[in-house]
């Protein structure tokens, strides 16, 4: 293969692998989804709405915290939101850091940053912290497929 069609294999290559990572647009119908669909899981965690919680988690849900480990029962993460964070805990999504990227025929990624304020503790500094949740779309209804949090 002569030098120049290597570096037109490569161009194509490399234009085909960035938009296969490129983000939806923020005025795509996708993206608004997500991000109401994130507002609507958040608004019910901070207010500890359980029944919208347990609504938008998927019963196969997986939950990946790099400081709790991995929890894979549905039932299990939510008793652990109802004990723990209910009334202690608030989420809120770093202004203009969510990325949706979709996942043709199953569903989408959501990317972005989110800062906790712990109640019982006003003065502590919240640093923004990471995530990944995959959605999956069922029809018309969509879940929480996985989860990645990081801190």
């Amino acid at each position: 293969m002569k030098p120049r069609h290597i570096a037109l294999l490569l161009a194509i290559l490399a234009g085909a692998i960035a938009e296969s990572l490129a983000q939806v647009p923020r005025d795509a119908a996708l993206y608004k989804n997500i991000e109401s669909l994130d507002s609507a899981y958040f608004t019910a965690y901070n207010t500890c709405d359980m029944e919208t919680q347990a609504r938008l988690l998927d019963d196969a849900l997986e939950f990946y915290h790099d400081q709790g480990g991995l929890s894979t029962s549905k039932a299990d993460i939510l008793e652990a939101l109802r004990v723990n964070i209910c009334g202690k805990v608030t989420r809120s999504l770093v202004e203009g850091s969510l990325e949706v990227h979709e996942i043709k025929g199953f569903g989408a990624v959501a990317l972005g940053l989110h800062s906790f304020r712990n109640r019982e503790e006003p003065d502590a500094v919240s640093k923004p912290s990471r995530f990944v949740t995959v959605w999956k779309q069922h029809d018309d209804t969509w879940t929480m497929y996985r989860i990645i949090s990081l801190h």
